[in-house]
């Protein structure tokens, strides 16, 4: 039996960004009500496994323009730069906002703020809280909504299905994972915040639930996907799990070596101004370069070879035990628990892995898409500030800046909207009826899962990874494609309701399969190298044709059709990319 809720707002996700956007709503109009939406209990979204900081202007010497222009120039100029300055401007008045509301930030001997060093940043802005920041943080906002009566959560439900009607969206239909029941649940408006989609890829630092769902509901909505092609690798992953190494281990003064215990990195262009990267600080090049770096060190033969591939090692030796155990004390845990090796005294064997997407949702600078009624927020969204290379640290910063400015646009929106309609009831019906045709009683079926997903994850690895090319690329859409056919046949053994695990997998499957293929796409069509995004057939920078955001929309067949958007200059002309002095 279908159930049916109403809402004002309805929040898909509730991480940082879905609980910032939440408060923000009740500050702004306490009488309405907001549902928060999301496939796990909020404090286990992936925000929590953000370790090394959150930028924002702080010190004297720091100033607005300079965490601008890193951002903009990181991004090798495929940031919108009106977000940018509204970006920096808000963040650190959205970081000092959490201070207020019980973020432990650490330190200075002093008592004020401490910040340390991020990669590609020509100035010390990132605050920090140990290396669990994004776990304190998500605390600090969890806590902080529960003082708000109007926010409804609807933990451990997973959204299936977008509810558009009159050419707005009103709502969502979404699963209970403990009961299999459907639940139609409307609203004058949606916030869509979960997350990136890192699973598509086969290593990765992102939890099993970033899946692209929420990227996936607006595409299949007719909301275009934004500059998809842009695949962040961060270098410094675990090679087996994937479990992220933080960069604040090499900000606190961590080396990266080959296999002759060399400091590799200063071979290469890195993007400073000198001929070579300052050793001092080249460990903090940006990350789109270190992971580029890396593969052509594997190149040369002189990476190490592990049971799980290539590595190079991460030495934080020379810091001390009192360093690893004040300022990295979460690295030594993982380090532990997951590799038996401690950092005090063992080097750290590490790999690129695929860490954020610099694409999402397209969004304006308030977090409305294309699509009436629809918002977007964090990184299912792309408002755009990462451009073409997001700069670490400044990701958990936009989680709050454009969280909140995408519930205050929200709740400006609804109260000029009417209640959803009947019409939306039927759309409901409807989606019931699929699941239970198209999943729970289907019969038959020769596809395994767990197999699509994992040739799908070795396509993209091969095909859309660090480095690709015209043939890579095409091939990997071609084969996207024929794994979209056979996921028709998936075999399901699982018929219940209850936490009826293999239906979810199902279900983000089909989400991945159909985000993976925009990827592909909207990177055979950028015939240029620009950030993470590198073809060796076109190695340059071409300003005159790609100083453009793509644009993939979903055809009538289900392919993505790409179109490509001007990018938004104010202040700062495109110029060579350096990031240090």
């Amino acid at each position: 039996m279908l159930d049916i809720s109403s809402h004002d707002i309805v929040l898909v996700g509730g991480g940082g960004a879905g609980l910032r956007a939440a408060i923000a709503i009740s500050e702004a109009n306490p009488k309405l009500s907001v549902a928060v939406v999301s496939k796990v209990y909020p404090m286990r979204s992936h925000t929590v496994a953000a370790e090394g900081g959150a930028a924002g202007v702080h010190l004297e010497d720091d100033s607005l323009d300079d965490h601008a222009y890193d951002t903009i120039s990181g991004g090798d100029w495929l940031c919108d730069q009106d977000a940018v300055e509204a970006f920096v401007k808000e963040a650190p008045q959205e970081l000092m906002r959490l201070e207020h509301w019980g973020c432990p930030w650490s330190r200075e001997p002093d008592g004020r703020v401490a910040v340390r060093p991020f990669g590609g940043m020509k100035k010390t802005r990132t605050w920090f809280a140990a290396d669990k920041t994004g776990f304190h943080m998500l605390h600090t906002l969890f806590q902080t909504s529960l003082k708000y009566d109007a926010v409804i959560r609807y933990d451990e439900f997973y959204a299936t299905r977008l509810l558009v009607d009159d050419g707005r969206a009103q709502g969502v239909v979404a699963l209970e994972l403990t009961t299999g029941k459907v639940q139609a649940i409307t609203a004058k408006a949606v916030i869509l915040c979960t997350g990136g989609c890192g699973k598509i890829f086969r290593f990765t630092t992102n939890a099993s639930i970033k899946t692209g769902d929420g990227m996936a509901l607006a595409y299949r909505a007719g909301a275009p996907l934004k500059d998809m092609e842009f695949v962040q690798y961060h270098p410094t992953g675990l090679p087996f799990t994937g479990i992220l190494i933080t960069e604040a281990a090499r900000a606190e003064g961590g080396y990266l070596l080959n296999k002759d215990g060399y400091r590799y990195l200063q071979d290469y262009n890195l993007g400073t101004p000198e001929p070579k990267p300052v050793l001092r600080t080249m460990e903090l090049g940006p990350r789109d370069r270190l992971s580029q770096a890396f593969v052509k060190e594997q190149e040369k033969g002189r990476t190490v070879e592990g049971p799980y591939g290539a590595v190079v090692n991460l030495d934080l030796r020379h810091l001390g035990e009192k360093t690893i155990n004040t300022k990295l004390p979460f690295v030594r845990e993982l380090c532990l628990k997951y590799e038996n090796i401690d950092p005090i005294t063992q080097l750290i064997p590490v790999r690129p892995v695929v860490h954020y997407m610099m694409g999402g949702v397209h969004t304006d600078i308030n977090g409305a898409t294309p699509l009436a009624g629809l918002y977007a927020a964090g990184e299912t969204a792309c408002v755009s500030i990462n451009g073409a290379n997001r700069l670490g640290s400044n990701s958990l910063s936009e989680l709050l800046v454009f969280g909140a400015r995408a519930g205050r646009a929200a709740a400006d929106y609804v109260s000029g909207q009417k209640a959803p309609g009947r019409a939306l009831l039927a759309q409901a019906l409807d989606e019931e009826a699929r699941l239970q045709t198209q999943f729970l009683r289907k019969t038959g079926g020769r596809e395994s899962i767990a197999e699509l997903r994992e040739e799908m994850q070795k396509i993209m690895e091969q095909c859309a990874g660090i480095y690709r090319t015209h043939e890579s690329l095409a091939g990997a859409s071609g084969k996207l494609q024929e794994l979209q056919e056979r996921f028709k046949d998936i075999r399901m053994d699982d018929r219940g309701h209850l936490f009826n695990t293999e239906l979810i997998s199902a279900l983000e499957l089909s989400c991945m399969l159909e985000v993976a293929e925009t990827m592909a796409e909207s990177a055979l069509r950028r015939t240029e190298s620009r950030g993470a995004h590198q073809r060796t057939d076109y190695p340059a920078r071409d300003d005159e044709k790609f100083l453009a955001h793509s644009l993939a929309y979903r055809d009538a067949e289900g392919r993505p059709r790409v179109e490509y958007a001007p990018v938004t200059i104010t202040r700062w002309p495109p110029a060579e990319r350096v990031y240090g002095k």
